[in-house]
């Protein structure tokens, strides 16, 4: 193999060029996993492997997350990648790069991975869905059959095995507590418009001003819409503060964060004179200013959930339409505190 295929193998795998070298020249000195790594590496550059090595692998499985800058993320491709291992498979990551890599790129190299004993068995979308495998690529995925299995989809993919939070519920438990504590304008933080976990959110939020008494041309100056970053967050919440809210509910722990700073800029104090609660209780929300109070999803069992889903559909079991409810769970910190009544 020339030297620059050598190395692109190598930086795939994660291993050195010698490490490689061994792999080709069926050395017993190196571990299984490392073997595997390197064996899909060579699959995923198009290099047809050595007649020596032509025997069934491990299939590989495509993980599509649409970012690893929310840590929710990483935290399901973490618990989803051991899982897999366990199962003998192998997970290959296809996410978005600052190098304008897409995900449907990595799933166009996937989709050609059935050579030299190199299979690709199926995928699950994190936080993403179809659409961002393209519409040429999604349409050779139907067209093959290939096991999907979408968790927290973005958008609706009805047709396909699903496993999901209960967005609805976790929302109008949100808004219940924060009522409880004596909020009455109470304002929410939703991602892009359509985006179908912050759709069901909406219909959350709708339900509970409902049991409240509210009009509809009422709550919806409540909502605001924005991308899920800090900086949307942030952006969102002044037009929140002019209609008087003094707490609000976000679909991201990266958008409470946001609206949090952007409360502080405004002179306020939280959770004094603002009440926030977020979503997905990510990695370190327990140690921000003020803690943060959020909605937890169940990362390993909805995990599991999806890898045995697409372990089912692997065994030649059809999973048409069907959905898998997890509820989330409220963990209470600093961010949210009784209203002060002035």
């Amino acid at each position: 193999m020339a030297n620059k295929r050598l190395t692109k193998v190598a930086e795939l795998a994660g291993v050195s060029e010698s490490t490689v070298s061994r792999v080709l020249n069926g050395s017993p000195e190196v571990a299984p996993k490392t073997r595997d790594a390197v064996l899909a590496a060579l699959g995923i550059c198009g290099f047809e492997l050595p007649e020596q090595l032509r025997e069934a692998r491990a299939p590989l499985v495509g993980l599509v997350v649409p970012d690893l800058l929310n840590p929710v993320f990483p935290a399901f491709v973490e618990a989803i990648s051991g899982l897999l291992n366990k199962r003998g498979l192998i997970p290959v990551l296809c996410t978005r790069s600052t190098d304008g890599v897409s995900e449907a790129h990595h799933i166009g190299m996937l989709l050609e991975q059935n050579i030299g004993g190199i299979i690709f068995g199926g995928i699950i979308f994190v936080g993403a869905s179809y659409a961002d495998a393209g519409p040429e690529q999604g349409q050779v995925l139907r067209d093959r059959k290939v096991p999907v299995v979408l968790l927290n989809a973005a958008d609706e993919n009805s047709t396909s095995a699903r496993v999901s939070v209960d967005d609805q519920a976790s929302a109008e438990q949100a808004l219940t507590y924060l009522a409880a504590l004596g909020h009455e304008r109470i304002g929410m933080i939703l991602g892009p418009v359509g985006h179908v976990p912050s759709v069901r959110k909406l219909a959350g939020f709708a339900a509970f001003c409902r049991r409240q008494g509210i009009a509809a041309d009422d709550w919806r100056q409540l909502v605001a819409y924005a991308q899920f970053s800090m900086e949307g967050g942030a952006m969102a919440l002044p037009g929140l503060l002019a209609q008087g809210v003094t707490a609000v509910v976000c679909a991201s722990d990266a958008l409470a964060l946001g609206a949090i700073r952007a409360a502080r800029r405004q002179g306020l104090s939280v959770p004094e004179d603002l009440s926030a609660v977020g979503f997905d209780d990510s990695l370190y929300m327990v140690a921000t200013d003020p803690p943060l109070t959020t909605a937890r999803q169940p990362i390993e069992a909805m995990a599991a959930a999806a890898v045995s889903a697409l372990a089912t559909q692997m065994d030649g079991h059809a999973l048409v339409n069907e959905l898998m409810m997890f509820d989330t769970q409220l963990i209470v910190r600093g961010s949210t505190a009784p209203r002060l009544t002035r």
